[in-house]
């Protein structure tokens, strides 16, 4: 009696990229069981998953090791591309500080004075925090600093701004129409408004992390939350964005899925596999 071959399960894409905060964890920090059963299924049917947040590799490892992530990861807004498996960094871009310096005093020029925070470079760089500005509450180390030139003492993948008086949608306009040709500015979250080196975005990492994967831009779908997701759809074949999105975000989304906190990317992902 002959028995029916195994049913392969095909899935229409070679690359599932993951935002992190809003998008694959939930509000606190945790993934859920039925997310990471879709993803399990997706990489199974021939996927490859790899995460691409705002968060420099200090602030994601311990994310990535909880979730028993052994691929490539791109950091930083596109900074960096990381090998979690292996622990260490494959490539890394860093923020030219001189520029950086001359665009803070542009902006604050423009609108008085800003608070600060930057991310140092490396795979244990700190995040470096001034007086006055509002870290958000968790596990995630910080390091203070009141002498400005602790700021600009060892290389950054980028610096956090923040006002005391204007909202982050407002401080990007400004920071992006008075400096917009010195750094690259994303809003990246609530209280998350980042200037990056000129050029550099989530789908520079993740075209160069893709093709050391042997994928392209067409065999990829991408979930996101924030503005700084924009770059990423536009690289990707299929934007889906999670209904917690930023309004600008869902007006680029090829599609929008119910929030993180409802298992968004689960429900697109079983959808696919059928």
């Amino acid at each position: 009696m002959s028995h029916p071959a195994p049913v392969t399960p095909s899935f229409p894409y070679k690359l599932v990229a993951t935002d992190l905060d809003g998008t694959l964890l939930r509000p606190d920090d945790t993934v859920s069981e039925r997310t990471r059963h879709a993803l399990t299924a997706a990489t199974a049917a021939g996927a490859a998953h790899i995460v691409v947040t705002g968060r420099a590799v200090p602030w994601t490892r311990h994310i990535l090791d909880d979730l028993g992530y052994d691929g490539i990861a791109v950091c930083g807004q596109g900074a960096q591309v990381y090998h979690a498996g292996e622990h260490r960094l494959l490539t890394s871009v860093t923020l030219d500080r001189q520029l950086a310096g001359l665009a803070l005093a542009k902006i604050e020029a423009e609108i008085g004075p800003l608070a600060l925070a930057a991310s140092r470079d490396g795979i244990d760089g700190e995040v470096m925090v001034g007086p006055g500005y509002a870290v958000q509450e968790g596990p995630l180390p910080a390091t203070p600093f009141t002498d400005i030139a602790d700021l600009w003492a060892a290389p950054l993948n980028k610096l956090y701004i923040q006002h005391p008086g204007l909202g982050d949608d407002a401080l990007t306009d400004v920071a992006r129409q008075v400096a917009g040709d010195l750094v690259g500015v994303t809003m990246a979250g609530e209280g998350i408004v980042e200037l990056l080196p000129l050029g550099l975005s989530k789908a520079t990492g993740l075209s160069l992390a893709a093709r050391r994967l042997g994928a392209k831009a067409v065999d990829t779908i991408a979930f996101g939350d924030m503005p700084n997701d924009i770059p990423m759809f536009a690289w990707a074949a299929h934007g889906v964005a999670m209904a917690n999105a930023h309004e600008e975000l869902k007006a680029v989304a090829d599609e929008v899925t119910t929030s993180n906190e409802a298992d968004g990317i689960a429900v697109v992902l079983e959808r696919l596999l059928g």
